[in-house]
């Protein structure tokens, strides 16, 4: 049995859009070639828009598909299996310690992290919405048993306010999940995530922190630094770790980066 993690650009978002594309090609073919609208400014403007809208959605649907390739799990690229390996490796442990992965989707990381740390154990959660209508609890279960790991456990939750009290977990993780919130001060996000930390405990949170959708994350770091976290660090991980800047360009993930550190 294989896991299947799925990829974060749905096939059928590419396909609709493909489709989209064609309708508006078909219809400018028709507005143009037949006396459907008599008046001919009126007709020369139709086909004019419905042209550029066919090449817009042709376009969109040339990145979607390349983005497809670039997470793939199966594909050459492999962007996604890159992203999470790498984030498990700053997570360890202590024994019978617990973990939580906010955001866990189909429980990539989640059992990515429960896989270096056989001796604790790890909580994914997520409010697995419509949007990604193919993630859900069972299949991070199926996921689970897929990679022969047993020391994982899959809730439904909300980042926003998680359903843990203080300081519940000896590591914390999320990847590319905060971005997805519509929120004026995701920073706030954040600090409810670290709210459920023990103190000792480590975490790893990878999103596209760029100043537009956090602010000054250096001025976070800081921040955190004064209410006492060890070793916090915000590693760029556009620069080659996990994806080279023109990947990042083009992928409209500029920004990402890791916030690293103990508390």
């Amino acid at each position: 049995m294989k896991p299947d993690y799925k990829n974060w650009m749905p096939k059928g978002m590419v396909l609709g859009t493909l489709a989209g594309s064609a309708g508006c090609f078909g219809l400018a073919a028709v507005c143009g070639c037949t006396g459907l609208i008599k008046n001919e400014t009126a007709r020369t403007a139709a086909t004019g828009v419905l042209l550029a809208a066919g090449a817009a959605a042709g376009g969109a649907a040339l990145w979607m598909e390349l983005l497809y390739r670039a997470f793939s799990y199966d594909g050459k690229r492999q962007m996604s299996r890159q992203v999470i390996e790498g984030i498990a490796d700053f997570v360890t442990l202590p024994e019978g310690g617990i973990g939580l992965d906010v955001g866990c989707g189909s429980g990539a990381l989640t059992i990515a992290c429960a896989k270096r740390n056989p001796h604790a154990r790890f909580v994914g959660v997520d409010r697995w919405g419509k949007e990604y209508a193919s993630y859900n609890k069972p299949l991070c279960e199926a996921n689970a048993k897929a990679e022969g790991v047993s020391n994982t456990e899959f809730r439904q939750g909300d980042a926003l306010k998680l359903d843990f009290p203080d300081e519940s977990f000896d590591a914390v993780t999320s990847n590319y999940v905060y971005h997805n919130i519509p929120s004026r001060d995701r920073q706030t996000i954040l600090l409810e995530t670290l709210r459920v930390l023990k103190k000792g405990g480590t975490f790893a949170l990878h999103d596209i922190f760029s100043k537009a959708r956090y602010g000054d994350m250096q001025a976070f770091v800081d921040k955190l630094r004064k209410m006492g976290y060890e070793k916090v660090e915000l590693i760029d991980t556009t620069n080659g770790k996990f994806m080279s800047p023109w990947e990042a360009g083009w992928m409209a993930l500029s920004g990402s980066a890791l916030l690293v550190g103990k508390k």
